[in-house]
């Protein structure tokens, strides 16, 4: 796979012109305040997952409209006093699969907490939370990138981006857990959530976005080579008329937008041969990022970036903040 994107030394001074509503934060505001008007009820069920290492408590949770979004957090059972927590969102398609799937955070110390994605979870990770779409959501193309496109307030990832500022709440809200110290991360789809979660909860101290979707859009569509971009191409080759609508409605839910918003101590990773997300798209949310960051950059890598090696860059940047 070669190179498809910007030399190097172009991409670390590309801060690309944002365009973002005139009303972007009394949107998102009137969203979470509008799930605010709901009761969290968080709960956490103790699970015997047949680990004797860590605690395992499958976790139910009210997110966007009130509606019940499934979890896991998984605790080392060998721990003392409230310890930090990492709470973590999942990629395109992929669901919280089994507890067995998440076990490196809570075996070096930490709280995990793993939100599942509303309506995903079939594509390569099972996942339990159902998507329950507003009235009058307009004709999609398959895949999630163009359910309810029409409408900011009918948009799919308004829900999705919800979902996962409760979950840090609802992380928060067990008594195992200091709340003072939440890490965020998570990869492709999970990165474009935690950039997401970062510019909309100052109260979020780390925050980890890997490789992430859901930045720069309109350079996204027309540079990536694969899904999930192609679902707004594809739709859009069929709604011609469209395209000024979906372009300014994708400005409420741009990565760079949430960036420019966004506090807590970060780092970044990019594959330079990345054809899903391009690195571009990596290099202007992580460009226009207004807190303090760092980025590992994977030259020969696509968009599996740095996998088990940059883990352990990920470990180094949590336990080097919060030693366990």
């Amino acid at each position: 796979m070669p190179y498809n994107d910007m030399p190097l030394e172009e991409l670390q001074v590309y801060v690309p012109a944002r365009s973002e509503a005139a009303d972007f934060d009394a949107f998102w505001q009137s969203t979470l305040a509008e799930a605010h008007s709901f009761p969290l009820n968080a709960t956490f069920t103790p699970v015997n997952a047949k680990l004797k290492m860590v605690e395992t408590f499958d976790v139910t949770f009210n997110g966007f409209g009130g509606q019940p979004i499934k979890g896991w957090l998984i605790l080392p059972r060998d721990r003392s006093g409230k310890i930090p927590c990492i709470v973590e969102y999942i990629g395109y398609g992929g669901g919280r699969g089994f507890a067995i799937d998440w076990l490196l955070w809570a075996t070096a110390g930490y709280a995990h907490f793993i939100m599942d994605t509303r309506g995903q979870g079939s594509s390569w990770k099972q996942g339990d939370t159902p998507d329950v779409e507003p009235a009058g959501s307009n004709p999609q193309h398959p895949g999630f990138m163009t359910r309810g496109i029409m409408k900011p307030e009918t948009y799919y990832y308004r829900r999705v981006f919800t979902d996962a500022v409760r979950a840090v709440e609802a992380a928060r809200s067990h008594e195992a857990i200091d709340g003072s110290r939440i890490a965020i991360t998570g990869g492709s789809q999970g990165g474009g959530i935690t950039l997401a979660v970062a510019g909309l909860d100052s109260s979020v101290t780390l925050a980890m976005p890997d490789v992430p979707f859901l930045c720069h859009y309109k350079v996204a569509i027309e540079k990536a080579d694969r899904d999930p971009y192609g679902e707004i191409v594809r739709y859009l080759h069929t709604h011609r008329d469209h395209v000024k609508t979906v372009l300014s409605n994708l400005d409420y839910f741009d990565g760079i937008n949430f960036s420019a918003r966004a506090q807590a101590k970060a780092l970044f990773s990019v594959g330079l041969m990345d054809d899903i997300c391009p690195a571009r798209t990596v290099y202007a949310a992580y460009n226009h990022y207004a807190g303090e960051k760092d980025i590992v950059i994977y030259p020969y890598n696509n968009h599996e970036g740095g996998e088990s090696f940059h883990m352990m860059e990920k470990l180094n940047f949590v336990t080097s903040a919060w030693p366990v």
